[in-house]
């Protein structure tokens, strides 16, 4: 009896093993957020996300580790901008879209079915950066440097420049600015921190995706914008602050809405985000450029991961909101090392919320 038992149970569990290897199954890997990998009978599991380029450094790298951990993850990110992040994932192209800029109430209007989630990732800052000889670090008022993107000041020399930098060797040259050419993320929050500060700026340009800008040259991405400045003197730009530290490029010192001039940091950009917690919403999209305290880098910005609640393909979606779940938790120090700064903890329990709501079929994904 015992010797048939134990034939019984060895040939059940040979069965089950080649069962599982036909099926192609997978270990699932958790990690400390409590993520886990896709598990997928039909093999691989492929996302297709694009959109903004001011996270496009941090997505690639929690692609890779995400990877790395779940061979079954195939997660593909495109830097295409913000705007034709949106403009996809509404069109239905891409898996997620992602923006640094929230999906205005325009667009909210053309999505067609489910509900679209906005999914904040991480904090990041928007900075003047500049190629001069020396490369000095500088400051400036947000009057100066609406104006310099009006082109009312453009020289360096200029007495409000100088006001701003007393003992700091400025050239007797002219500013070349630099500005995106495409639909940007970086641009509207740029111009939304401008709005704010610069009456005439608001009623001439205003905030968007795709300013007319006054003045300057145009690079595409936040690629394009640093090469430019990084390849000709004199020139003055805004991009994302891991672009410029990439290219050992400076990055000025802003004037806050306290009066503090003050550098773009993880420290100064968390405040930014805490001073404006009161403010955000419970669908997440907020501005938090020109925020109140002290310590706040007054141009910082969360961006968002834009995806549907209701998913179509369930594999798919599982895979997204795990690999996002991921991310908000394991992925965190990887975010801190490449010049991001985590969510606030408040912050990420409504992000934690977002994803917990998303459903295929009716069915939540988290934990599925």
């Amino acid at each position: 009896m015992n010797f048939n038992s134990n034939l019984l149970g060895r040939a059940s569990a040979l069965f089950c093993a080649a069962s599982l290897a036909l099926a192609g199954c997978s270990v699932r890997p958790v990690g400390k957020g409590g993520g886990s990998g896709p598990t997928s009978p039909g093999g691989p599991v492929r996302l297709q996300g694009a959109g903004a380029t001011f996270p496009r450094p941090l997505y690639e790298k929690w692609t890779s580790e995400y990877g790395k951990l779940n061979p079954n993850a195939r997660i593909d990110y495109q830097s295409t901008g913000s705007g034709a992040g949106v403009n996809q994932i509404i069109a239905g192209t891409v898996d997620f879209g992602a923006s640094d800029d929230p999906v205005s109430d325009d667009d909210l209007k053309k999505v067609q079915g489910s509900e679209l989630v906005h999914i904040p990732t991480v904090l990041g800052a928007v900075v003047v950066t500049y190629n001069l000889a020396g490369n000095p670090e500088l400051k400036f008022s947000p009057d100066v440097v609406a104006d310099i993107f009006l082109g009312k000041i453009d020289r360096w020399d200029d007495a409000r420049i100088r006001a701003d930098n007393p003992g700091v060797s400025l050239p007797a040259a002219a500013i070349t600015v630099v500005a995106r050419a495409d639909g940007s993320g970086t641009s509207a929050v740029f111009t939304d921190f401008l709005s704010k500060v610069s009456p005439e700026w608001q009623q001439k340009v205003g905030k968007g995706k795709s300013p007319n800008w006054p003045t300057g040259q145009r690079a595409k991405g936040n690629e394009g914008v640093v090469a430019s400045i990084k390849q000709n003197p004199n020139t003055l730009g805004y991009t994302e602050l891991i672009y410029a530290e990439q290219q050992k490029l400076p990055a000025a010192s802003i004037r806050n809405a306290a009066g503090a001039f003050v550098k773009p940091s993880l420290d100064s950009i968390s405040a930014a985000a805490a001073a404006s917690l009161a403010q955000t919403p419970d669908d997440m999209r907020v501005s938090i450029t020109n925020a109140a305290g002290a310590d706040a880098y007054p141009v910082a910005s969360y961006t968002y991961i834009l995806v549907y609640k209701e998913q179509p393909d369930a594999a798919k979606g599982k895979l997204l909101v795990d690999f996002l779940w991921w991310a908000l938790h394991d992925g965190a120090p990887f975010a801190r090392a490449l010049s991001y700064a985590p969510l606030p903890a408040e912050v990420r329990a409504r992000a934690e919320a977002k994803l917990n709501s998303i459903t295929s079929g009716g069915r939540p994904l988290r934990g599925a």
